[in-house]
């Protein structure tokens, strides 16, 4: 098969959370333990760092890295979804795996996957894990896709866990209360592996310290100790909370060589050392435009604030959510006086845009609805002056069809 037919074989034949949502979550971790053994246990012969946390997870993942990178080390990065290509999942100092590599990984597996049923998942975990233990790397920056516990990617034994913000995410998998939720991450915490966490949470302290002290595990606030200031390229002030967990898992790494020219040259390289996308990404710059792929209330508090605080004239909106959303929670969050351009990203799973603009209008927000993202961005840019300002997000996949 061709790369473009591995790929469509890959998404067509096995299921995908991103596309099909609650069916596609495979929450026991049998068959990665199957799939990982048969391909030799890869997961034993590298060194890693665990992430995890309904926001910032991707960002710290990232940070961490090229921090990493700055020290000279060779580093694995392992995030999900992608944006564009599905290589981005897989990184070894910033360049995506090869074509080639899914391709002969596919082939060479595909009998596997087969006979056993294995989700979308479990496969790219493999993909990644073989991949890092065969390129030989000194550590890889690990991002847990769903939760913690049951996620596939828990069957590492890390240098570092990293645990960022606990919000309402994914509820109907994870619990519907902050404690239920940092359960279902604090599952990441292995026994006598110290764990940082990146932003003290009264609702999810008890929790982080019953498992913590049942694994024997060191728990550490990040904010609590760290007193030190850096700059980050990633934009959005919401940056500095992930700054502070990164910078406490840094100084636990004792087997490895970091000086403070090389963290503060990885925090200002973060784009450039691994090719992160979506985080307040600027698009261009008259009229400015910026996405984000925040897509919960918390992570959209913080980025509709941001949105605020920048100089405009007129305020523009491209939204489209996938479906599943807490819409009572999160549409109150954005401004009435701006305009909005309301769409629907093309998965199974988008809401349907007649629906969100009806919700919309409950909480006063008002615009024109487009069948396509690219219908509604192709139009706020041409309706928007120079010094106007266009957010275009809400979902993952909004902002992949835009980048």
């Amino acid at each position: 098969m061709t790369y473009q037919e591995t790929l469509d074989w890959m998404f067509g034949q096995l299921p995908m959370y991103q596309q099909k949502g609650k069916v596609a979550f495979n929450a026991k971790l049998n068959g990665i333990k199957q799939f990982t053994a048969h391909l030799h246990n890869p997961e034993t012969k590298f060194k890693s760092i665990h992430v995890a946390g309904t926001n910032g997870k991707g960002s710290s993942s990232h940070m961490l890295a090229s921090i990493l990178q700055e020290a000279g080390y060779k580093v694995g990065l392992y995030t999900s979804p992608h944006l564009k290509d599905f290589r981005e999942r897989i990184r070894i100092n910033g360049e995506c795996v090869a074509e080639n590599f899914v391709v002969e990984f596919i082939a060479r597996n595909q009998s596997f996957f087969e006979n056993n049923h294995l989700s979308f998942f479990e496969m790219t975990v493999g993909m990644a894990f073989d991949y890092f233990a065969k390129e030989k790397v000194d550590v890889a920056v690990i991002e847990v896709g769903l939760g913690g516990r049951l996620d596939s990617t828990n069957i590492i034994t890390p240098e570092v866990s990293l645990i960022t913000n606990i919000g309402f995410d994914h509820t109907d998998m994870l619990g519907d209360t902050l404690p239920k939720i940092a359960f279902e991450k604090a599952g990441i915490i292995k026994e006598n592996v110290t764990v940082v966490i990146s932003e003290f949470q009264r609702e999810t302290a008890e929790t982080f310290q019953n498992v913590a002290e049942l694994k024997n595990a060191r728990l550490i606030y990040a904010e609590k100790e760290i007193d030190e200031v850096f700059e980050t390229s990633l934009l959005g002030a919401y940056q500095e909370k992930n700054i502070n967990g990164v910078l406490a898992v840094v100084r636990q790494l004792n087997n490895f060589s970091i000086t403070h020219e090389q963290i503060r040259l990885g925090l200002l390289n973060v784009v450039q050392n691994t090719g992160l996308m979506g985080r307040w990404q600027q698009l261009q710059d008259s009229p400015k435009v910026i996405c984000d792929t925040a897509h919960n209330k918390e992570g959209l508090s913080i980025v509709v604030n941001q949105v605020k605080k920048q100089k405009f004239k007129k305020l523009f909106f491209v939204l489209g959510f996938v479906k599943g959303k807490d819409l009572n929670a999160i549409l109150p969050l954005f401004p009435k006086e701006a305009e909005y351009y309301f769409t629907s990203p093309q998965i199974s799973r988008g809401l349907e845009v007649n629906e969100l603009v009806d919700r919309a209008e409950e909480f006063g927000l008002t615009g024109k609805s487009f069948s396509t993202v690219k219908a509604a961005y192709d139009v706020a840019l041409a309706e928007a002056g120079p010094q106007d300002f266009i957010f275009v997000g809400g979902s993952t996949f909004t902002v992949s069809e835009v980048i």
